[in-house]
């Protein structure tokens, strides 16, 4: 230890009893070499609100004063070891005293009376401070809480996080015209930097403070564009009149330069700092890890191993921004321990998500210290300094309480994003102030940002395995629904159904009034329902739905919360008459989280609306009517689906449609057939009666008996024709005619021309139907037959009867019967008939149209002849 050195204002403390050194009006503590308390008067401990015997034997700055462990404190006490002297005097604030405090701090070496070589800290105090009316109000809203019940949490989400007008002390920020580099406003600690004596700072060039050199940096970065959005210029500075370096960050925002500083400790052994090796080391641990929850294991370990805090957590949050703790590593006299439990979105309300994804650092060294507001400059206008991207901006009130209330002083949040987006924080933890190098900060968030891209690609690695199996499922119903008419039956009765997507239990398709379900489902009925709900719920040009809390949603489909808590949908067209669905079960669990999620503030009083929750306890929550969440590219994948099904159904429907309009045009066609052959029909009818007129007149004036019979069967055959066509101008089908009904009307002729004394008994079944050409065959020959029976089988009077009978006889065969009461065929009849030749004309005509239709006749007498045809 060097020999005394000249004592502030002439007191010298080493020849000073502890007895005179208590009657002092200002604190005197005496360090060891170490740092540890060896002298602690009553003067520091009225200041410190501590006693002696808390005090002596502790390190002042690890256990005593632990917010004094930064280099403007501890930095120059070891500095001044390391050189063999120091007589140095400062500012400084103390947070954590009954009441801050601003002091003048002198050390310097010199010899205890009872102890032997120390080092004395003077503490003069200058002035005590309010801890700011957001702090004071949060404070004293505490102690006069008489309520606890939950409010608005949406009072969080207003808070200005962003212009808070203030920074932590540990840095002196000055802030310039981004366009002149002129100074517009600075921190009220400025004179840390620049000599209090020299003019004020308001309006002069930047380059009149920082060197020139990092001044032109700057102008450069700004022509360049490339000094906004979080790009910064960072710096070791030697300040003019300043020993010491400073570590200075430069960015530009919202049309300012701001510049910060904080002092630099003089040696890389004075604090913890992490070096590359540490880094590379702990980033080629994190590539090794093959699963996610391994990753966050290390990647909490090694973050901890280099900043030195006593919990890291990584904290994931959920699509509902609720957050969980899914790794943890701490010290083991840690007792809270917050792995696995989750807490309420409200935790970390939108705003300061939002911040997050935007600045991606933020270190607390110490919860209890006091802000240092910053002094706007004459003629810099109103609008408050935007701190998004300042490195020491302070934290909200709410959320130092919020810590407070966790246990946690000093703290860390570093952003993990994943693919752009806010994927969860990797959080330190600390019960005292704790203070971490700059390369320390740079290389926690390097490890952090290797960790996100580690999170990607293990995600991605098993997202691409999930989607490549999703996608060929999807390939497959794809190129069914290509061969297929019917794509409902192809996407839910195939091999390959929508029952294979998307882990779903149950599955189905609306398609108008149609409702087809695959799986566990719930009815038919109410999913028709489901979709008459979704119709009303979606907003014009929305087309999918998803919820893992589906039945909470539409409280119809209750009964149904054991296989439908999960829905997925999607409609097929805009006007959404198809719609794609899948259900999945509920999952019944259990949800730890941090405190009751239910009471995220709590109500404030004073000038203070609101509080952050006290209790973190374990709080577990049943949870019912939840089923597994659907991921986001499911989700699409639905939808690409509902596309692909799309043209499919607007294929088939064109098809219809000209299927539609060529049936309407054949109907057409047909309707004019039909009206044609009618009028065919009714013409050949008219004509065949005209003809068998003409032949009866000219038979009635021939006198030949022989001729007159000719005449009057040629007249019979005609009209039997005649009946035929009749039957089909008045039937509702142009190519059948009614056979039983053509035979009456065509027997009621016959027997009519026959004249008196003869008669038919006919027997028919209605409704026989047969084809036009067996019609005409059948007419003709039976024409023949009753024309013959009236001829050749008459009494001795001259009259007779004769019974025909029309029957179906089978499949396709009808059965034509003629008798007559005569005495029946002669004995050498089928002789004749043998030997091919009939009996005249009329069997010659009988049996070409027998040929024709390819029919068999039967001949026995019964007594009188009984002709059968089978055709």
């Amino acid at each position: 230890m060097p020999p005394n050195q000249a004592p502030e204002g002439g007191l010298d403390l080493d020849v000073l009893a502890s007895d005179a050194l208590d009657r002092l009006d200002k604190g005197v503590i005496g360090l060891d070499s170490d740092g540890t308390v060896v002298v602690f008067s009553e003067g520091a401990s009225a200041l410190s609100g501590l006693s002696r015997e808390s005090v002596l034997g502790r390190n002042y700055f690890r256990d005593v004063m632990p917010g004094t462990n930064v280099p403007s404190f501890r930095g120059r006490f070891l500095a001044g070891s390391r050189r063999g002297a120091l007589d140095e005097s400062f500012d400084y604030v103390f947070g954590r005293l009954p009441q801050p405090l601003r002091a003048r701090v002198h050390m310097r070496y010199g010899t205890a009376a009872e102890t032997g070589p120390v080092t004395w800290l003077t503490i003069d105090p200058i002035e005590s401070l309010g801890a700011g009316l957001p702090r004071e109000a949060v404070m004293a809203a505490i102690g006069r809480r008489a309520r606890a019940e939950p409010v608005d949490a949406s009072h969080c989400e207003r808070e200005p996080i962003h212009i808070p007008g203030s920074i932590q002390p540990n840095a002196v920020m000055i802030a310039a015209d981004a366009e002149t580099l002129r100074i517009l406003a600075y921190s009220a600690n400025v004179d840390e930097i620049v000599d209090p004596t020299a003019p004020s700072l308001a309006g002069r060039p930047l380059g009149d403070v920082l060197p020139r050199d990092f001044v032109e940096t700057v102008r450069a970065r700004l022509a360049a564009g490339t000094l906004a959005d979080g790009q910064s210029v960072r710096r070791r500075l030697t300040l003019p009149g300043r020993g010491a370096p400073y570590y200075a960050v430069a960015h530009a925002h919202a049309g300012r330069v701001i510049v910060e500083l904080e002092l630099e400790p003089e040696s890389a052994d004075d604090f913890p700092t992490a070096s590359q090796v540490d880094t590379e080391l702990a980033v080629g641990r994190l590539r090794e890890a093959d699963t996610l929850v391994e990753a966050a294991r290390i990647a909490a370990l090694e973050i901890r191993a280099l900043t030195g805090f006593e919990a890291v957590l990584v904290y994931r949050f959920d699509v509902d921004w609720n957050g969980e703790a899914v790794a943890e590593d701490k010290v083991p006299g840690w007792s809270r321990s917050l792995l696995g439990l989750r807490f309420p979105a409200s935790d970390i309300p939108a705003q300061a998500r939002a911040l997050y994804t935007r600045a991606k650092n933020r270190f607390v060294i110490d919860r209890d210290s006091v802000p240092v507001g910053l002094v706007a400059a004459p003629g810099a206008g109103n609008g408050p300094l935007d701190l998004t991207f300042a490195q020491h901006r302070t934290l909200s009130p709410i959320h130092l309480e919020y810590q407070r209330n966790l246990g946690v002083n000093g703290s860390m949040s570093i952003s993990i994003m994943v693919e752009g987006r806010l994927w969860g924080l990797m959080i330190g933890h600390h019960r005292r102030p704790h203070y971490v190098t700059p390369e320390t900060r740079s290389a926690a968030t390097v490890l952090t940002d290797a960790f996100a891209m580690r999170v990607q690609e293990i995600e991605s690695r098993r997202l691409w395995v999930e989607r490549q199996a999703h996608l060929d499922v999807e390939g497959r119903l794809v190129r069914g629904l290509t061969r297929s008419d019917d794509f409902v039956a192809a996407l839910t009765a195939g091999n390959v159904t929508l029952l294979d997507l998307f882990s779903a239990t149950g599955a189905g398709i609306v398609a108008g009034e149609r409702v087809t379900l695959i799986g566990r489902s719930p009815p038919a009925d109410m999913v028709a329902r489901i979709a008459g709900w979704l119709r009303d719920r979606l907003q014009a040009g929305e087309t999918q739905y998803s919820s893992c809390n589906f039945t909470a949603e539409y409280l119809d489909a209750a009964p149904y919360r054991e296989i439908a808590s999960g829905l997925l949908a999607a409609f097929v067209d805009e006007s959404r008459e198809t719609l794609l669905v899948w259900f999945r079960p509920e999952v019944p669990s259990t949800v730890t989280w941090g405190g009751d999620p239910r009471k995220p503030v709590l109500a404030g009083s004073g000038p203070v609306a609101l509080l952050p929750r006290r209790s973190f306890e374990r709080w577990v929550e049943e949870r019912t009517g939840f089923a597994s969440a659907w991921a986001e590219w499911q989700v699409q994948l639905a939808g690409s689906l509902a596309e692909a099904v799309e043209g499919v159904v607007l294929r088939q429907r064109r098809k219809i449609d000209e299927l539609t309009s060529l049936l309407a045009e054949k109907e057409r066609l047909l309707e004019q057939k039909d009206l044609l052959t009618r009028e065919i029909d009714h013409r050949v009818k008219n004509s065949l009666q005209i003809v068998s007129a003409f032949l009866q007149m000219q038979r009635r004036q021939i006198s030949d008996a022989e001729a007159r019979q000719a005449f009057a069967d040629t007249s019979a055959r005609v009209m039997s024709v005649a009946r035929v066509h009749d039957s089909l101008y008045q039937a509702e089908r142009v190519d059948e005619v009614d056979l039983g009904q053509t035979i009456e009307n065509l027997c009621n002729d016959l027997a009519g021309l026959a004249g008196e004394g003869h008669a038919v008994d006919l027997s028919a079944e209605p409704g026989l139907m047969v084809p036009y050409r067996k019609a005409v065959a059948l007419s003709l020959i039976a024409t023949e037959l009753v024309t013959n029976a009236f001829k050749y089988a008459a009494n001795p009077a001259g009259g007779g009867r004769v019974e025909v009978s029309v029957a179906a006889s089978g499949p396709g065969e009808v059965q034509l019967r003629v008798c007559d009461d005569g005495a029946g065929l002669p004995a050498d009849w089928a002789d004749a008939k043998a030997r091919g030749k009939g009996s005249g004309l009329g069997m010659k005509l009988i049996r070409a149209m027998l040929d024709q239709i390819n029919a068999r006749l039967d001949v026995a007498n019964n007594p009188g002849a009984c002709f059968t045809i089978t055709a």
